[in-house]
């Protein structure tokens, strides 16, 4: 195991594309570590370049305490899982978990007895005299993990490694995975888009946008705390609501927004906005409703109830709880404190 440290990291492409710009970050040793944000915002660059498959135009990557800038990737004793899963086809499940092994020269036992412990510990015993091609999505995807895990490595690093399952394969490999790290205790560091994966995986999160990242805190932190509008709007489904907002009392900026999360948005026979429900989007357990403020401006706002909805052109109150609201500097999108 290793702690990873990324100093004044910086990717500039031959086309003159910026995909990382001076990035600072620390991941500890044994943390689980999730990249996340929008398609583009360098996520899978970053986890390229801690890999090596990328040079740094500027910056240091140190894994433990060498300094990893200038190796290869063979010298950085990483262990990669693709959303691919880049198995290899013409060999059996048995022998893609210890392919890593025999290219290393593992005494033939002792890799034996690793592949049998991973395959145990992934229950892919049953498959190992299978190839890829008979395989399901998720027996492959545990495949590729066992092919990284049985290598012991420092550190894995692991790129949608879950974007080609289904939703119940996906909630059921997320779990695999929380068992995992618990069980070997190794630094991870995985990049999704997937905000859910974040926040149920990640000790920590870091949502980057434009090759930088603009927080990296606790899961429940990001949520509860989001510094800027960028982090408020990204991490949280549905989307936070935004309207204007007068502060008295407080030293702030002009044109400052209150952020408020749908699920606490309140709706009443009496509160502090008038609206009309345009759309209800039942949901099992809740309903999205679309509601349009009857205010100048005509702000829309999402909210979130349990129980009967009312229908699409109803007249209804709404309240935004004080103690649930953020506060955003409209202009710089900054947090206020």
């Amino acid at each position: 195991m290793a702690a990873i440290a990324l100093n004044e990291l910086a990717k500039t492409f031959p086309n003159g594309h910026v995909a990382i710009r001076h990035l600072d970050l620390r991941i500890d040793d044994g943390e689980f570590l999730v990249l996340v944000g929008p398609s583009g915002c360098g996520k899978s660059t970053l986890l390229r370049l801690i890999a090596g498959l990328e040079t740094p135009t500027a910056g240091r990557i140190v894994i433990g305490d060498v300094d990893v800038t200038a190796h290869s990737p063979q010298r950085r004793d990483l262990a990669m899982v693709f959303q691919s899963y880049a198995l290899y086809p013409h060999m059996s499940v048995r022998d893609n978990l210890g392919y890593g092994l025999k290219v290393r020269r593992t005494d033939r036992a002792v890799a034996a007895q690793l592949v049998a412990d991973v395959a145990a510990a992934l229950d892919i015993q049953a498959l190992l005299d299978r190839r890829p091609a008979q395989l399901s999505g998720g027996q492959r995807q545990r495949v590729a993990l066992g092919r990284a895990i049985v290598r012991q490595p420092k550190a894995f690093l692991l790129d949608e490694p879950l974007s080609n399952l289904d939703p119940a394969l996906r909630a059921q490999a997320r779990a695999e995975l929380r068992r995992l790290h618990r069980t070997l205790g190794t630094t991870v560091v995985y990049v999704t888009h997937d905000q859910e994966e974040a926040m149920t995986l990640g000790g920590r999160v870091a949502v980057m946008r434009d090759g930088a990242i603009e927080q990296v805190a606790p899961p429940l932190d990001v949520y509860a705390r989001p510094v800027n509008m960028f982090v408020a709007k990204f991490i949280g489904a549905p989307s936070m609501n935004f309207v204007p907002a007068t502060l008295v009392g407080i030293e702030a900026p002009s044109g400052a927004l209150a952020g408020i999360r749908p699920h606490d948005v309140t709706l009443g026979a009496a509160g502090q906005m008038h609206a009309t429900v345009e759309l209800v989007e039942p949901r099992g357990h809740d309903s999205l409703l679309h509601l349009r403020l009857d205010s100048p401006g005509a702000e829309s706002v999402l909210a979130v109830i349990a129980g009967a909805a009312p229908p699409a052109g109803a007249h209804v109150f709404l309240t935004l709880p004080a103690d649930r609201r953020h506060l955003f500097d409209g202009r710089t999108g900054a947090r206020i404190a």
